[in-house]
């Protein structure tokens, strides 16, 4: 049975509402046409979508629950494999490149030791985590697999999003964006915020782990003129993460990597707050940056006695890395 056919069956059956059987019969058929354009035949990538289809069914059935600090889940089912399968097909490898390569030697001999890891990094697509493990595999399997991501809130409510991310480490936290919406929910959001960081102090304390947090809140997008501008860092998000690094019982590093994703999975040109976004997919190469560890004490012009100055200087410095590691990618 063709995917479309199955996927038609799957609304008339009622197991999936109407706007997520046309939300996946979009993504398909733009996925389709992505492979088609490169001589790849989809019968070779269908059974993805079947599985895909699949996971939506159960999560829309029983929607899953995710903890503040959730493990990715390997068996009965291998949801990390599922994100990869999906994606991998939309990245041209020879066209893809990886910078930084001492860098990610320093940062894994690091993590060995029981050291932590924060890469400091601008945020893309959904699938970002996915493209950053298949971009790290070959020589990094154990750091694309195990890196823990700070993950928002519509990524664990999506019923499309939700398969793949149960298939990563994330800590689970709800953006200043999003936090008064519902207001009603507010204070049982911040409440989830405070156990998530507790979790994480608990993480940097054990040692050994590397996460990835994108201190913008939200994804880069298009300006007037066209071009893709990574968005601002949050002064008071790297702040919070430094703070708790300080206050760990093992050391802690931070780095700066810039990411180039947007081609394959571009976000709608507006924030949206209601679920469930269309995907509309290409095929195209990806580009990630790491530059060196940052001095998060030893800023250039980080003598200033004002700490909100201070905590804006510090971010933008950290942004400016990133930008300039983008600037320099083949795009």
């Amino acid at each position: 049975m063709e995917f479309l056919s199955r996927l038609q069956q799957s609304f008339a059956q009622n197991l999936l509402p109407e706007k997520y059987y046309k939300l996946l019969k979009q993504f398909y058929t733009g996925y389709k046409t992505a492979l088609l354009a490169h001589h790849m035949k989809i019968a070779d990538y269908e059974p993805v979508f079947f599985s895909l289809l699949e996971k939506v069914e159960e999560e829309i059935k029983s929607p899953y629950d995710f903890a503040p600090y959730h493990k990715q889940i390997l068996s009965p089912f291998n949801y990390y494999q599922l994100g990869l399968d999906f994606m991998r097909p939309l990245i041209d490898r020879e066209g893809s490149t990886v910078q930084g390569e001492e860098y990610l030697k320093e940062i894994t001999k690091k993590i060995a030791n029981q050291e932590n890891v924060i890469f400091l990094a601008n945020h893309q697509i959904e699938a970002d985590p996915q493209v950053i493990s298949i971009l790290l595999e070959d020589k990094h399997p154990k750091l694309a697999q195990e890196l823990i991501f700070v993950a928002g809130e519509r990524v664990v409510t999506d019923p499309l999003a939700i398969p793949f991310s149960m298939g990563r480490n994330l800590l689970c936290i709800y953006s200043k964006r999003y936090i008064d919406h519902p207001p009603d929910l507010k204070a049982q959001k911040q409440l989830h915020n405070k156990k998530t960081m507790e979790l994480m102090s608990q993480l940097l304390c054990e040692g050994g782990h590397a996460i990835y947090v994108a201190p913008s809140g939200g994804r880069d997008r298009k300006g007037p003129e066209g071009t893709i501008e990574v968005a601002p860092f949050d002064s008071q998000s790297i702040e919070m993460f430094y703070l708790m690094t300080q206050k760990a019982s093992r050391p802690t590093s931070f780095y700066p990597m810039a990411l180039f994703t947007y081609d394959l999975l571009p976000p709608p040109e507006g924030i949206q707050i209601e679920l469930g976004e269309e995907r509309r997919t290409q095929r195209g190469s990806v580009h990630l940056a790491i530059g060196p560890e940052i001095p998060m004490e030893n800023i250039p012009g980080l003598d200033e006695s004002d700490k909100r100055k201070r905590r804006e200087m510090r971010a933008h410095f950290i942004w400016s890395e990133v930008c300039n590691k983008y600037k320099q990618f083949p795009i």
